[in-house]
């Protein structure tokens, strides 16, 4: 799968979505780090959010001459899969080109893996999308946040901004995910794979 369009094949555009918890009160969180990506995209665009009725903030533009809507949730985390599958009908999106930005407890914070298909690993705005689409089969960038320290659950680590150590390189993590999914929607998933899959930390 490639991101071109020459052939006409194609006509949906790409669907990239930021998976947060709506409102100032998780802007900084963990859960949040996709909502902070889509905003650096929409920002490389010159692109402004704006409210749609398929309850999300949207972007329509174009990442290197695709198509692409840029969309984050209005629902919390945990319901994500609605306003998703609502964007999906509305712009005629094809399950293969969704592609959802997320933080991965099981990567070490500022890595970044990017995939296909596959379980939710336990992340519930990932198992809310799979429900709502009926399909597993969209892509994803994996943004590692690593595991919570000691014995803190994860439910409240995710919750908790990122330290004053990780905010140091927050942005270069953001500015790396956003490469990604424009390399995803230019090149395709292989070879986003291949290029970024060895800055890993």
């Amino acid at each position: 799968m490639t991101g071109s369009e020459a052939d006409g094949a194609v006509t949906g555009p790409w669907l990239v979505v930021g998976l947060g918890n709506p409102g100032p009160a998780y802007a900084g969180n963990r859960h949040n780090i996709g909502f902070v990506v889509l905003d650096l995209l929409a920002e490389r665009v010159g692109g402004r959010f704006r409210a749609h009725r398929g309850r999300a903030d949207v972007v329509e533009t174009r990442l290197a001459g695709a198509r692409a809507v840029l969309a984050k949730p209005h629902s919390f985390m945990n319901t994500s899969g609605s306003p998703v599958a609502a964007l999906r009908a509305f712009f005629k999106a094809e399950v293969g080109r969704i592609l959802v930005v997320h933080d991965e407890l099981d990567i070490p914070f500022g890595a970044i893996r990017l995939k296909l298909g596959g379980g939710d690993n336990g992340h519930n705005g990932l198992r809310s999308i799979t429900t709502s689409l009926s399909s597993r089969e969209y892509l994803r960038v994996r943004v590692g946040i690593g595991r919570p320290p000691g014995r803190m659950d994860p439910a409240d680590f995710v919750l908790r901004d990122f330290s004053a150590v990780e905010r140091k390189e927050l942005a270069l993590v953001v500015d790396t995910a956003a490469d990604a999914v424009e390399q995803i929607v230019t090149e395709g998933l292989a070879a986003a794979q291949n290029r970024i899959h060895p800055l890993a930390r």
